[in-house]
């Protein structure tokens, strides 16, 4: 009896769809990734892992991919002690030399682009163009960061006292921690490894609980690249598992920085926990986004851009568009645009990975199902649902984008973010009006206003406009670039990752006097003799 025929007879495990999957045609690059039926979720300069066994689960279809042997917490503190007893070679290698293993490192992905790209749509669900654009954003960091290696700068400054120079000096960390999100399970991860490797650090990386084989896949690309240059790959060390797991990394003293990409109720206790040990935290949380039409806005631009930032990845991105503030004039015939928009989206739903589909599933069943209570919420709370509001009713999460209008922006459901395919419609009669209902939400990650009014563009960035870390002209919430700093205020956490002057997160700033001469004259003119 083929597998196939077993599968559908009912009769074969767990286990072996998970084979059955593996080794199906269409799934093919997960054996040029080196994912096989199980996989070690422990690389600490080896691989291995001695925790529970746990499935990798396709949103698509809601089948068992491949199981994952976790780390186990002794472990994970293993690999921290691997990782910092490798970082002194690390730090030694000048930066331009760290910065072309980098160079080979995106040279490597860019060889698997497309395997990698179609793993990230497999395991996480997002659709294949952006599953591939995901690992170009690692690409293109490596690019940045190879740059930047070159470039780290140091000061001199001019010392009151003779013969004295004064100096600022960047040197490494150590060991950073990275626990990362999985709706970006490759991406943000390479917007901290690029960076933090070049300034002179080694990373233990804790992904995802749900997104195992996307960071298996993608340390065995990096290790390869590091052990081909004589460095340990205990450089680039991998752990997996639940909180207890990330609970390691955030209370380890050895770990001086933990970037965390997740929940701001999350973030705020990882924050505490790092603090309380006198570490560093990178925190990128929740956004509830908004995007603002103004009366003189260009509608058709307006319509494409919301469309993709509402519901690209299925409303699971921490930039989605959460809120669309229409002025009076224009509300019904933007809303009348957005929802013949969405009805194209739905005829385009289907499996990630298949050509021409542009919206796929959520990433699990508790997406789902927080999904069905936020819109039971809203419609309670006296919300009309506009468009969608349904599960689908076929194999995997899927589920149909929202539109919800008639709530006050100062409902509870409105307030809070809720990482679904759920936009709400706000009216509003003015700029200044519309400014204060963006910034009247606890987060601030990113933000836009369609507009023709080049006064209106300057109240928007200036300093009485958005407060979010984010703010964007005629373009969506989403799909920011790799070149400029990434990150929210408020309860977004205030972190900053990619690029500009986000590599400053990853090094320690000293100050530096040196006396050259044969006084000792002290500053401010004081005399103690």
């Amino acid at each position: 009896m083929s597998q196939l025929l077993l599968r559908k007879s009912g009769f074969v495990s767990q286990f072996q769809m998970a084979r059955y999957l593996v080794t199906e045609p269409k799934y093919g690059f997960l054996k040029q990734l080196g994912i096989t039926v199980e996989n070690p979720g422990l690389y600490d300069g080896k691989w291995g892992g001695s925790g529970k066994l746990i499935e990798s689960i396709s949103p698509a279809t809601g089948k068992v991919i491949a199981k994952i042997r976790e780390s186990t917490p002794q472990e994970a503190s293993n690999a921290i002690t691997e990782a910092r007893k490798a970082w002194p070679q690390w730090a030694s290698i000048p930066a331009p030399a760290r910065g072309d293993i980098v160079r080979q490192i995106g040279d490597e992905l860019r060889k698997n682009l497309k395997p990698l790209g179609s793993l990230v749509s497999l395991e996480m669900g997002k659709i294949l163009p952006e599953g591939i654009g995901e690992v170009q954003e690692f690409i293109d960091i490596c690019d940045y960061a190879v740059g930047l290696s070159r470039m780290l700068p140091g000061s001199v400054f001019p010392s009151e006292r003779k013969d004295h120079a004064l100096l600022e000096k960047w040197n490494p960390l150590g060991v950073i921690g990275v626990i990362s999100a999985f709706n970006f399970p490759i991406a943000v991860y390479g917007w901290n490894t690029a960076i933090a490797m070049i300034c002179g650090n080694a990373i233990v990386w804790k992904e995802a609980s749900s997104t195992p084989l996307v960071a298996i896949a993608t340390t065995r690309i990096i290790a390869d690249v590091l052990e081909r240059n004589g460095v340990p790959g205990s450089i680039a060390s991998l752990i997996t598992g639940g909180s207890e797991i990330g609970e390691t990394l955030v209370n380890d003293k050895r770990v001086p920085l933990v970037s965390f990409t997740g929940s701001t109720n999350v973030g705020r206790q990882v924050a505490l926990k790092v603090q309380q040990r006198f570490g560093r935290s990178l925190l990128e949380l929740g956004g509830n986004n908004a995007l603002i039409v103004a009366e003189d806005a260009d509608l058709e631009m307006a319509v494409r851009a919301a469309v993709f930032s509402c519901v690209g990845t299925a409303g699971q991105r921490c930039t989605t568009t959460r809120r669309l503030i229409l002025h009076k004039k224009i509300r019904n015939e933007f809303l009348g645009k957005l929802k013949t928009a969405y009805k194209s989206i739905l005829e385009r739903m289907g499996d990630p990975l298949d050509d021409g589909v542009l919206y796929g599933p959520m990433h699990n069943q508790q997406a789902v199902d927080e999904y069905k209570a936020a819109i039971q919420k809203a419609v309670g709370a006296g919300g009309t649902i506009e468009f969608g509001g349904k599960q689908v009713e076929r194999p995997g999460f899927y589920v149909e984008p929202t539109i919800i209008s008639g709530l006050p922006a100062e409902a509870e459901i409105v307030q809070q973010e809720t990482f679904a395919p759920i936009v709400y419609i706000l009216e509003t009669s003015s700029l200044e009006e519309a400014i204060n209902l963006n910034n009247n939400v606890e987060q601030g990650l990113s933000s836009s206003l369609f507009t023709k009014s080049i006064g209106n563009v300057f109240q928007w960035i200036g300093p009485r406009g958005s407060d979010c870390g984010i703010i964007n002209v005629n373009i969506g919430t989403s799909g920011a670039e790799i070149g400029g700093a990434f990150g929210g205020e408020k309860a977004t956490g205030g972190g900053r990752e990619s690029g500009s002057d986000a590599w400053k997160h990853y090094m320690r700033r000293s100050t530096i006097t040196i006396n050259h001469g044969n006084e000792l004259p002290l500053a401010q003119g004081i005399k103690f003799e």
